[in-house]
């Protein structure tokens, strides 16, 4: 029998990229064209999935999701990296201007072209867990920066993007786990000619570190997540010896 693996999975330049560790550390890493592929290739042997693409989506109304507001709250200087995603119907346009028009009348909210960008990613993952219980079990939206805040133990201040926030980011991966260079390294390795940014590959080796996590480490933001219509919660997943916030 297969042994179970823990992934971290983010999207990336049109394609997700996981992470995937074993019990006893990093096992590889691929480039997959479609979620479902991804989960084709782990439905066997996934034991936890943690992926950087919002799960539970508001249906309608201003009220935004509380994961989202607290992660803002917890990241400080990075809170800029969350963003709010589009209700559900809109992520099922296939045009902006179509996309923004029924944010607007469903949420009163407008919708920029950074997150219309991955509508199609988020529509994806939530198609999947709403048709597949078994994916539906493992998938667990997080978000790396709530991950490498946790690890740090404050909040990072420089931008991923930047020489500096990547220092931050191996540093914090660094000091949890002495292996987490080499790590980063062979998982870099393993995306081969695929366009996968190096910030993306820091960005799934941190969720993949945060899908191992014991129950006693796991927490959520929030502590009691609700669920939005279909059931699927509304939550963002981190690993820390301590809550974030109570």
């Amino acid at each position: 029998m297969a042994e179970s693996l823990s992934l971290g999975v983010d999207w990336s330049s049109g394609s997700w990229f996981a992470v995937a560790f074993e019990r006893t550390g990093f096992a590889h890493a691929g480039v997959y064209d479609e979620i479902g592929e991804l989960w084709h290739r782990y439905e066997e042997v996934a034991d936890s999935v943690f992926v950087d693409i919002p799960i539970g989506l508001i249906e309608e109304g201003e009220e935004g999701r509380e994961c989202d507001t607290l992660a803002r709250r917890v990241l400080g200087p990075r809170s800029r990296s969350v963003f709010t995603p589009p209700v559900r119907e809109a992520t099922r346009r296939h045009s902006y201007k179509a996309a923004k028009r029924v944010n607007e009348r469903k949420s009163g909210r407008s919708l920029s072209k950074q997150t219309f960008n991955i509508s199609e990613s988020i529509a994806e993952v939530d198609d999947l867990l709403r048709n597949v219980p078994e994916a539906r079990e493992a998938f667990v939206e997080s978000h790396p920066e709530v991950c490498f805040r946790a690890l740090a133990g404050e909040p990072l201040q420089h931008s991923k993007r930047k020489a500096g926030g990547y220092a931050e980011r191996m540093r914090t991966l660094a000091t949890f786990d002495a292996d987490a260079p080499a790590v980063v390294q062979s998982a870099a390795e393993a995306a081969g000619d695929a366009e996968v940014a190096i910030d993306d590959v820091l960005d799934a080796t941190v969720l993949a570190y945060a899908a191992r996590a014991s129950p006693e480490e796991r927490y959520t933001l929030p502590p009691d997540p609700p669920t939005d219509a279909k059931g699927l919660p509304m939550q963002i997943a981190y690993r820390a010896s301590s809550p974030l916030v109570e």
